[in-house]
Formats: structure tokens, C-alpha cells, sequence
């Protein structure tokens, strides 16, 4: 029997699914920081992940049975892949489970970022009718620049596409897609967009890849949609940006530092932020937990 750590919570139905499983012990502790997975990890075979738990060197050296660690979700900034690779430790994600809950969300903050909805939504709550106030702009026939065009970046180019928009990417790689998306340089895209969306991990090359020299470029008036990962963009020179008004405002669900415990940018007016929530969709997490289950029967049974 395989042992199976669950170190973050999966959808209802995966969890009664793989506890149900003969073949796998499963032990469910969420919660845990590097010290306490130092003294867990020891004995299990497989560990299940979202974006909470931090697999580091020191836990993964720890690790004497592990086999695969799968993370429920696409992003694999979380484990720290070179020493599982030396230690032999199989490492998977679900790249497309969450995928159009992302590429929906990425597209409801850009509705809300240039209608105005998040100030428009507290002025409302506090008993105001400031109707003149919240003229926004529409995004039919507006250029909207996709920076990292894998399946999420696609996915939201599909739904700009059906809006009416133009569509520019850039990737540093040939994108090869049906869509009307139109491949571009880095400068060019920047240049051209009247909203930028980020869909990148973050590594060494794509830390801060939005920073002062970038928005130079941008026209005035850009939007900012980051439902990526926090870190794409330099949050400071963000907030630069927006208190100039080169930016005009800025969606954002991620952060590079999370939970933050610095609200300046949050707090700015023009910002419309949540809580890493793109994925948070109750059919991408089903479809989540469900890839987990299968990845770990193919690889442990």
C-alpha cells in the first residue's frame, strides 16, 4: 500500500475518490510550514499540492520514500524542481484543469478594470448614486496584448476575440494557434496594446518583466491585467505608473508576496485586486483533484 500525503485540500468529491482508492493510505494534513513537512514527509510515497504549501530543498532532502509530488493546479513555483530531480522525485501538475477558470476570471477583471465596477461597487455600498462618476471605456475594437500565450493565454484571446478586440502575443516561442492572434515582439506588443494581460510563470527571466523601462512604452491610459503570478510585475513600479496615470488602472490577482502585508498598491483607487482567485472555480478544482487521483494511479499502482 502506498502512503499518500494530502498537504493541501482537494475538491469534495476528488478527496472521497481518493481515500477510497485500496491501494493508498491517504493522511490529510494541510496547514504545514517547512518545519513541520521536515518531520511529515518522511515514509509517504506521493504528496498532493496546491499553491499554499512551499516544497523546499530542505523538505524534499528530508523525503527517504517519495516517489511523486502533484500539484493540483498549473504552476510549479512551489517545489523547488531541481532537488526533486535529484532525488529522483517525479514531479507532475494539471496544466489544463483550471484553465478556462483562469481565462474567465482574467476576463471578468479586465470588464471590471475598464467599466469600473470595483469603485462603482463600493460607492453603492455606501449608500451613494454617483453615477457620473464611473463612465468607463468598452473593449470592442481595443487591442489587447497577451504576454505568455500557453493554454490560458489562448483561452483569453478566444473570449477577446468574440468581444470584438484585437489580439497581439508575444511568447518566445512560434504560438501556434487557428485564433486571429497576432505574434509580435516584446516592444511591439507593449507599444501596441491598450490592455496588457500577463500569463507567465515566474522565473529568473519573467521576474519583473513589467518594470519602469516597460511602461515607457506602453500609451497612456494602459490597463494591467495580472492573473498570472506575482513577482511578472514590478508591483512598485506599478504603483508608479498608476499614480502618474500612464496606467489607468490595474487588475490584479496575485501578488509577490502572499498574503501581502503592504496594502499600498491594494489600496490604491485604481486597483481592482483579489485574493489569488483564478483557479477558485468549483468545476476547475473538480477537474483538479480528479487529474491528481488519475496521475497518481498511473505512477504509484
Amino acid at each position: 500500500m502506498k502512503k499518500i500525503l494530502v498537504a493541501d485540500i482537494l475538491d469534495n468529491e476528488a478527496m472521497d475518490k481518493l481515500k477510497s482508492i485500496p491501494e493508498f493510505d491517504v493522511t490529510v494534513k494541510t496547514g504545514m510550514d517547512e518545519a513541520e513537512l521536515i518531520k511529515t514527509v518522511p515514509g509517504f510515497n506521493g504528496m498532493v499540492v496546491r499553491g499554499a504549501t512551499k516544497v523546499t530543498k530542505p523538505v524534499i532532502e528530508t523525503m527517504d520514500s517519495m516517489e511523486i509530488i502533484v500539484r493540483a493546479g498549473i504552476g510549479l513555483d512551489n517545489i523547488d524542481l531541481a532537488t526533486a530531480a535529484d532525488k529522483d522525485v517525479n514531479v507532475s501538475n494539471t496544466p489544463s484543469a483550471t484553465t478556462i477558470s483562469v481565462a474567465e476570471h482574467t476576463f471578468g477583471l479586465m470588464l471590471a478594470a475598464v467599466r469600473n465596477h470595483g469603485k462603482a461597487n463600493l460607492s453603492m455600498k455606501q449608500h451613494k448614486w454617483e453615477k457620473k462618476l464611473f463612465k468607463g471605456t468598452e473593449i470592442y475594437e481595443k487591442t489587447l496584448g497577451i504576454i505568455g500565450s500557453g493554454r490560458i493565454g489562448l483561452d483569453v484571446a478566444r473570449r477577446a476575440i468574440l468581444f470584438g478586440m484585437k489580439v497581439l502575443a508575444y511568447d518566445i516561442v512560434d504560438i501556434r494557434t487557428d485564433l486571429d492572434v497576432k505574434q509580435v515582439s516584446f516592444d511591439e506588443l507593449l507599444s501596441g496594446a491598450d490592455i496588457i494581460s500577463l500569463h507567465l510563470p515566474l522565473t529568473e527571466k519573467t521576474k519583473h518583466i513589467i518594470s519602469d523601462a516597460e511602461f515607457s512604452k506602453m500609451k497612456d491610459g494602459i490597463i494591467i491585467v495580472n492573473a498570472a503570478r506575482g513577482g511578472v510585475v514590478d508591483e512598485t513600479a506599478l504603483l508608479k505608473a498608476l499614480e502618474s496615470g500612464k496606467v489607468r488602472a490595474a487588475a490584479i490577482d496575485v501578488l509577490e508576496k502572499e498574503p501581502p502585508d503592504n496594502f499600498d498598491l491594494i489600496d490604491h483607487p485604481n486597483i481592482i485586486a483579489t485574493p489569488h482567485i483564478g483557479a477558485a472555480a468549483a468545476e476547475g478544482q473538480k477537474r483538479a483533484g480528479l487529474e491528481v487521483i488519475k496521475i497518481l494511479k498511473e505512477k504509484l499502482t
